[in-house]
């Protein structure tokens, strides 16, 4: 982000559908401190920079040792005894030329602590955490604590007496169509719905009320829930009576919260947030343990050693006398001897996770977007450990446990050196080299995953690098734009663990591709990972596994939102085949003809989208590479389907293909019409806008809300941006170049004819999917169009080369076409 704030939508694409741009301008200004470079403070760092705050600074006085190279990713041997937030600053000042990178080497004061908005503590004593807790509390700078210990993680927020939130869930604001709204104290409002979205206490604003009118002016009220499809409002007694229509919709109010100083909230058990009710014991217990922790090192000057029963003995005591205070009901020893054994161990992927946490705090202080932390947070693997106290085979002792002066000492202290030889003779599959893919092939390359003698990771992804990427996959900077992904990739781990042993392929994962990864390929593996965009491709990739018996750890995000899946086959729960049918599946005519919601029109253009410049573009592709075959199997999808996929072929080989840019708007603009106006207009022949059903009541209500034809406009900014992005759409897949010179292109549209339209009365309007279905069923067809088309396609053009087309991904251009 610039001096001016100005927001770079090409760098923040992604991001700026989740946060919106007041918060990410607010975010804009805000300076972080970072304190701590070894693995979890680079992991914090790294998220910190790509989200876009005006400055980040990083402290650390430590110097690089081996026991860092487990987790911390941007340090190289030749590193060693340098100081870290030094070594790392270059790798992280060329994550985002937006954000100012600098070092502090020296300690930490409150002289510095003063410059900043928002303060992260890692690898720090609780002595500093309650001294710098209590000044930053005071002077209104947002503090948050983190840390990890082996496979036990802690996380701390304080953001001051008054904390505003802005919207407490980011989530888009629920609405509902009313079916009734009765006359009385309180009015009671029934929807359509049969889950409304409203909690007790929402406020909403109502509007399209027909008869009550004065609620459209009556301004936001607060509602009690009544049920998932109604909730009373306010007195509506004296009103007109209700005749129709209206929307409910939620209005968003900012909330107040009040946060602790750490030194208080130390000692408040209601401030520790449970994640996981079945280990409600474990993290309470975890709580007593952190502090426990710190008094060791004090009394000791150093964590326990790894594996160390006299250590372990120390720490249960010293719990067990910080009990005496605290009176928990339950006290799990074998948590506190577990974290001793473990608390030398620096893991990646603990790191990573405590890490992403910590950073969305940090994007929560600056941003006021999203409920923060209150205030206590504690995340433990400990279910890692063998049972029986040995790792494959090897016992978990003080000895093969000990360091070994290796970049896999941290995470040796914790399983031991058996396991690590194990791990590095993995073989694995990784699919998808995008967010998630760089994140996973990062914790590969630290946990030495496939790094040893007769290990190796295979890597495929079929897109290359763009600019929009930047900003959530770090392996990527801007010298890499245009290359492919799982090549830039694997050469970004190698830096990082030059034992890495992975190969790169840009291969899509499909049956076209069973040649390269058929059965032998499986069966050489240990294991698969998928870093997929797309449920088809997740679907087909669980299939293989299960049909080869290996493993696959999956996961994904949406927005602020994320799960994971390990699918062991036979054992858990795989993926699973597509869902043909679903509780949430909208149906057909709805997104067709009676659109009532927002998803709903989101839907249908995105149905449109595909059909236009995807599968249109595919199967002109399939038919020029095989067109006999792809003849046969297109009739065999049935004589509907048939002939709607071959008259979209014939457009794209016969007299409909564009020859030149002039084409493309006059097609944009015909679309339009369409779209916006015929289609209406035809519907609205069909069923009037004051068509009654067969009871006599409106067939115009409830969900069916009355449309209105359109009429182009080219001085209208909306209606212009559909033509710009269409007609550029429309050229990219002919291979055709466009312009978004909004004045040329008026200038061709005047002289783009518009074919007159009158609604036809022989046209049926189906009102549900079953209509639909029986319409398809009963042959009543054009059979003699289909037969048409069969003779016309039968022989595929000469130059059918030439003439190859290019489907668009609707995730690769929605950003970088005007009106989308």
């Amino acid at each position: 982000m610039s001096e001016s704030n100005d927001i770079d939508e090409g760098f923040y694409s992604r991001q700026l559908y989740v946060l919106g741009h007041e918060a990410m301008r607010r975010m804009g200004t805000a300076n972080v401190l970072i304190a701590g470079m070894r693995g979890l403070g680079v992991e914090i760092a790294k998220n910190v920079i790509l989200s876009g705050v005006k400055s980040v600074t990083v402290q650390d006085e430590g110097l690089a040792e081996w026991m860092d190279f487990s987790s911390q990713f941007f340090l190289l041997a030749s590193h060693l005894g340098q100081n870290r937030a030094l070594s790392s600053l270059s790798q992280l000042s060329a994550l985002n030329p937006h954000v100012h990178v600098s070092t502090h080497t020296g300690p930490l004061k409150e002289t510095l602590l003063q410059q900043f908005q928002v303060v992260v503590l890692t690898d720090s004593s609780l002595d500093d955490q309650q001294r710098f807790g209590t000044f930053c509390h005071s002077n209104g700078i947002k503090l948050i604590v983190a840390d990890t210990k082996g496979l036990c993680g802690q996380l701390f927020c304080d953001f001051g007496e008054e904390f505003e939130v802005l919207d407490t869930d980011g989530e888009t604001p629920a609405s509902a169509m009313i079916d009734h709204i009765t006359k009385a104290d309180p009015g009671v409002v029934t929807c359509i719905e049969q889950r409304h979205g409203f909690v007790d206490g929402s406020t909403v604003s109502l509007s399209e009320v027909c008869g009550m009118t004065k609620l459209n002016s009556y301004g936001p009220v607060d509602i009690k829930f009544l049920g998932p499809d109604s909730f009373s409002i306010c007195d509506t007694s004296s009103f007109s009576e209700y005749e129709k229509g209206g929307v409910a919709t939620e209005v968003k109010k900012s909330k107040i919260l009040q946060f602790k100083p750490l030194d208080e909230a130390l000692v408040d058990p209601e401030l520790l947030v449970m994640t996981d009710y079945g280990k409600m014991t474990k993290h309470q217990t975890l709580h007593l343990a952190f502090q426990a922790l710190h008094g060791f090192v004090k009394r000791v000057g150093r964590l326990p050693k790894p594996r160390s029963q006299s250590d372990a003995e120390l720490l249960v005591a010293m719990v067990t006398e910080l009990n005496k205070v605290s009176q928990l009901d339950q006290l799990d020893e074998g948590v506190v001897q577990s974290l001793s054994f473990t608390a030398c161990g620096d893991l990646a992927p603990v790191n990573a996770f405590i890490g992403g946490l910590a950073a969305q705090e940090v994007m929560k202080a600056c941003t006021g977007k999203f409920t923060p932390l209150q205030q206590w947070l504690y995340f433990d693997a400990l279910e890692c450990l063998p049972e029986d106290n040995s790792g494959e085979g090897e016992q978990l002792t003080e000895s093969t446990c000990s360091p070994r002066g290796s970049r896999y000492d941290g995470q040796t202290a914790v399983f031991g050196s058996g396991f690590q030889e194990r791990l590095g003779e993995q073989k694995y599959f990784l699919v998808g080299a995008g967010a998630i893919g760089c994140e996973l092939l990062k914790n590969f390359a630290l946990i030495g995953l496939g790094a040893g003698e007769g290990g190796h990771i295979t890597v495929t992804d079929m897109d290359s690098i763009e600019r929009s990427n930047l900003n959530r996959q770090f392996l990527f900077r801007s010298q890499d734009i245009g290359k492919q992904k799982s090549e830039v990739a694997a050469q970004a781990v190698r830096v990082m663990n030059p034992n890495m042993n992975i190969t790169a392929h840009q291969n899509r994962l499909d049956p076209d591709s069973e040649q390269v990864y058929g059965h032998t390929f499986f069966m050489g593996l240990d294991g698969v990972a998928a870093a997929l965009d797309n449920v088809e491709a997740r679907v087909y990739l669980d299939g293989r596994c299960v049909q080869h018996q290996r493993p696959m750890l999956e996961g994904g995000t949406l927005g602020s939102k994320g799960h994971t899946l390990v699918v062991v086959p036979h054992l858990t729960e795989s993926y699973g085949p597509a869902k043909t049918g679903s509780q949430n599946a909208i149906p057909l005519c709805t997104l067709k003809n009676f659109p009532h919601r927002i998803e709903h029109t989101l839907q249908w253009a995105r149905d449109q989208f595909e059909g236009l410049y995807k599968q249109a573009a595919e199967h002109v592709n399939l038919y020029f590479r095989d067109a006999a075959g792809f003849l046969e199997r297109t009739l065999g999808r049935g004589e509907a389907e048939a002939l709607e996929v071959l008259e979209g072929v014939w457009g794209g080989v016969g007299g409909q293909r564009p020859q030149g840019w002039e084409d493309c708007v006059g097609w944009a603009r015909r679309q339009w019409e369409t779209l916006y106006n015929n289609d209406i207009a035809q519907l609205l022949h069909c069923f009037p806008s004051d068509q009654l059903t067969s009871s006599g009541l409106p067939f115009w209500s409830g969900a069916k809300r009355c449309p209105h034809p359109l009429t182009f406009d080219p001085s209208n900014t909306t209606h212009m941006d559909y033509v710009v992005a269409a007609a550029n759409l429309y050229g990219q897949i002919y291979g055709i170049v466009g312009t978004r010179d909004c004045s040329a292109i008026r200038s061709i549209l005047e002289t783009v004819h518009i074919p007159a339209f009158t609604p036809k009365s022989t046209v049926k309007i189906h009102l549900t999917d079953k209509e639909m279905e029986e319409e398809r069923e009963s042959g009543n067809l054009d059979t003699g169009r289909l037969e048409e088309l069969q003779m016309k396609l039968s022989s595929p053009p000469v130059n059918s080369a030439a003439l190859l087309m290019h489907p668009i991904d609707f995730e690769k251009v929605m950003l970088q076409m005007p009106g989308m």
